[in-house]
């Protein structure tokens, strides 16, 4: 490939098994030159945090921003991969992602929204549904995420829990952490018909429908707003693939809509739901599955080869499952796909 000279010229980035190519302009971290020119590079929360970018570099030289070594070890960087979050290309690229989008991917917007209604679903967990402009279609994925722009500058990002087909709202479901520049705002001062500043689409996090394998859906706390969201659009779209979803939290008030999903697998045959709890107490008269969310699908599913995985919440329990799927379970890592989330102060994508 040929170099243009350092800090004069863009450099070019190609992916691999797609031929899509793209421009890096000097100094620019790979996933948001890609972003801007539409090519559909996966990513979560796009601070070197959850390693959903991870892919692998076959020429050419990066220099990493900061990172976080849970997203990309020195291991991993030794044996050649890349978070296409942070690293800045040194010369042109040659990259093999095979979950890169197709062309056309949807235009990403600024606009204003208000907020509709929130609601309390439990101690620590509101559903708010925002009202888009009427004259302003916003056009999103089952599964991806918006980021409020907020006052200062800062930004706060969160998945859409509704399919596109649900209308001129949108759902988001929002977990209080106490100190966190946005939810505390929501749990204290928001009120209905508040106006904030959202942007997006974001996130490669949506159903790969060019497939009939069995789906399985894990799900930790909130990381079941983009889950709701995939139910959605597969109910509106007439997929029928067989699908189990796993929802986990530490007590049964934790899994805060379960009873939508009862019911919405009572009118849905393909879905099987099965809620997870690892630290019920005796006054929680809990008799369902206890333990780690993940090991509950391991116990059904010894065998995970034929089948497709979208693992959305805590990165503990993202990694966790995608190690014991992987290493253990036969699933392949290009099935595997994920949305993992830190907390509200580090920018959390849900």
């Amino acid at each position: 490939m040929t170099t243009p000279a350092a800090g004069t010229l863009p450099f070019s980035v190609t992916v691999q098994p797609s031929g899509r190519a793209f421009s890096v302009e000097p100094g620019e971290a790979i996933l948001p030159a890609g972003i801007r020119q539409g090519i559909g590079l996966p990513y979560g929360c796009k601070d070197g945090a959850c390693g959903s970018c991870k892919c692998k570099l076959l020429t050419g030289t990066v220099v990493h921003g900061t990172h976080q070594e849970k997203a990309l070890s020195a291991e991993e960087e030794k044996a050649g991969f890349i978070l296409t979050c942070c690293a800045v290309p040194q010369t042109d690229l040659l990259l093999e992602s095979r979950q890169v989008t197709e062309a056309g991917a949807l235009p990403i917007k600024k606009m204003p929204v208000r907020v509709a209604s929130m609601e309390k679903k439990s101690a620590d967990v509101v559903v708010m549904k925002l009202q888009l402009p009427a004259n302003d279609a916003f056009l999103f994925r089952a599964g991806q995420y918006v980021e409020f722009l907020l006052r200062d500058g800062a930004r706060r990002s969160y998945s859409m829990a509704n399919a596109p087909a649900e209308g001129a709202q949108m759902e988001l479901h929002i977990r209080h952490m106490p100190g966190g520049k946005f939810t505390d705002l929501v749990f204290g001062s928001m009120k209905e018909k508040d106006i904030l500043r959202i942007e997006g689409p974001y996130g490669s996090f949506f159903l790969r429908e060019d497939s009939e394998a069995p789906i399985v859906l894990l799900a930790s706390g909130t990381g079941f707003a983009p889950i709701k969201a995939l139910l959605e659009g597969m109910q509106h779209k007439g997929i029928s693939r067989q699908t189990t979803l796993y929802w986990g939290g530490r007590r049964p008030g934790d899994i805060y809509l379960d009873a939508w999903v009862h019911d919405f697998a009572a009118i849905n045959p393909w879905l099987r739901y099965v809620p997870v709890v690892s630290d019920a107490l005796p006054e929680d008269g809990w008799s369902g599955r206890t333990g780690f969310v993940h090991r509950a699908v391991l116990q059904d599913h010894a065998d995970l080869s034929a089948h497709q995985v979208y693992a959305c919440g805590a990165p503990i329990v993202v990694d966790s499952a995608k190690r014991d799927f992987c290493g253990t379970a036969g699933l392949a890592e290009d099935n595997f796909f994920a949305d993992a989330f830190t907390s509200e102060a580090d920018k959390a994508p849900s």
